[in-house]
């Protein structure tokens, strides 16, 4: 489901929007200056820097996302799905792709950091955008601490005399300092972190068919599509509901959009590419540990203790200790470079909000040396100590920040799709109505589904932080008016 990036129709609609809309609103064409890509023009403030390539912005998603991410979610997914697990990752890649596509398309016409904030200023108006970026920001304000928090964990495991929290500070002190040093260090680091983590999947895949070859399979060949003994319709739908959560944070790619150094095209294909490749490694995995796992999906759903450690205890018993290890290591480290790319993002999201009168003109101010948005790295990093360490202390800290950012991306989520609706059709910027109505649709519709599955302690933080939003909005619009009555 890729964007339609040669449509006559849209292009042209788009290009007679753009006359009308603020001069910052409009698409970034191929053929703009050398100081329009930098980000530095004479006389003019500070902005953010054009540093990023497609690539950058492909290995920023992905690390986001994390290519390893479901071993942990593996027993969970595996009993829940009857064993179609491999079935379930291919479903819910096609299911994000509809949320992808929406985030193509407005990061074409809106190519601003403030991602979704931006995207439903334009679409439906000021306050809806305002509510939309507020509700983001719980998914991409807690993501950070979420990530921090699980680097922690798997650190305390590894060097038990040292708490939680120590390790989850540490890790937030050196995201932010990463982050502070600019976008290009950022994106050299990611770039490192996330070939260390393919290169670790690569060899579980050489791992794994070797030993498929020699001893054969533990399952039936074609089990993680079809299940194990039999197939559960229900099952895998609700598998795929949990599944689409490994994809949280392709969208952060959408943040950088004043960032990267090619049209406004690149992080719609970013965007794409991204969820694709992702999805293909999901499938791979998640096959492969289906074939070896010794545990059937019935022995997993008798026994939920076991889900958790599933996946690593295939790696000990079929592959080698040494796997396993290496995959501990590897998850140790890759959480913190995670959380310093949803971090960014955070950043962004502040610093689009900010420069548009929305959240206090200090967060929009650029550092002109790295072209960050440094006091909002600052304050998202000082946000994420905050909650991070409050969480490392709470038995269920993980679970509660787990279910709070799920709960705000999905919101955000539905925002994005009634953008689109919003900008392309109500506005009368496209000729293709009714595709750009069916798709937000179907995608709005898998987004409430996933919502439905949260938990109930997170629908209530969810509604608590809407209505502090709502009341944000309120007393910002009543100073405006007051101060433009004197």
């Amino acid at each position: 489901m890729l964007p339609d990036n040669n449509s006559s129709h849209d292009r042209g609609a788009e290009g007679r929007s753009a006359g009308r809309m603020d001069p910052a609103s409009r698409p970034v064409d191929g053929e703009r200056s050398a100081e329009a890509r930098s980000g530095r023009v004479e006389g003019a403030a500070p902005g953010l820097h054009r540093s990023l390539s497609l690539r950058d912005l492909v290995v920023y998603g992905l690390l986001f996302i994390g290519p390893t991410s479901t071993m942990g979610t593996f027993g969970v997914l595996d009993a829940r799905s009857h064993g179609a697990i491999a079935l379930a990752y291919l479903l819910a890649t096609v299911a994000v792709a509809f949320t992808a596509w929406s985030y193509a398309r407005m990061s074409q016409a809106v190519p601003q950091a403030g991602s979704v904030f931006a995207y439903a200023s334009a679409g439906l108006g000021r306050r809806p955008g305002f509510i939309a970026g507020w509700m983001l920001g719980l998914d991409y304000l807690f993501m950070p601490a979420l990530m921090s928090l699980i680097l922690g964990i798997a650190a305390h495991q590894l060097f038990g005399a040292v708490p939680v929290w120590v390790f989850t500070g540490c890790g937030i002190l050196l995201m932010t300092l990463l982050n502070l040093a600019g976008v290009r260090t950022t994106a050299t680091v990611s770039f490192v972190i996330l070939a260390v983590e393919i290169a670790l999947l690569a060899v579980f895949v050489v791992a794994a068919v070797v030993v498929l070859v020699m001893h054969g399979p533990q399952r039936g060949w074609l089990s993680p599509l079809v299940g194990s003994g039999g197939f559960h319709l229900a099952g895998v739908l609700g598998a795929v509901s949990v599944a689409v959560l490994s994809f949280l944070g392709f969208d952060a790619i959408a943040g950088f959009a004043e960032e990267t150094t090619g049209s406004s095209r690149g992080v719609a294909r970013a965007l794409m590419f991204c969820l694709t490749l992702a999805g293909a490694l999901f499938v791979i995995q998640t096959y492969l540990g289906a074939l070896l796992s010794p545990r059937t999906p019935e022995y997993l759903a008798a026994h939920p203790d076991d889900q958790g450690t599933a996946f690593y205890q295939m790696l000990d018993s079929q592959i080698g200790t040494w796997m396993g290890t290496a995959v501990t290591l590897v998850k140790t480290i890759g959480p913190v470079f995670s959380a310093m790319v949803a971090q960014a993002a955070v950043s962004r999201l502040m610093y689009g909000m900010a420069r548009a009168g929305s959240l206090p003109k200090g967060l929009s101010r650029v550092d002109p040396r790295t072209g960050t948005p440094r006091n909002a790295v600052l304050v998202s990093g000082a946000a994420t100590l905050v909650i991070a360490v409050a969480s490392a202390v709470r038995p269920d800290g993980l679970g509660l920040l787990s279910s709070m950012v799920t709960v705000g991306a999905m919101v955000g989520f539905l925002f994005l799709h009634a953008t689109v609706i919003g900008y392309y059709v109500r506005g009368r910027r496209t000729e293709q109505r009714v595709r750009h109505t069916v798709i937000p649709v179907v995608g709005g519709l898998v987004i409430l589904i996933v919502l439905s599955q949260a938990p109930h302690p997170a629908l209530v933080v969810g509604g608590l932080w809407l209505i502090a939003g709502a009341i944000v909005l309120v007393s910002r619009e009543r100073r405006a008016k007051h101060a433009s009555t004197e």
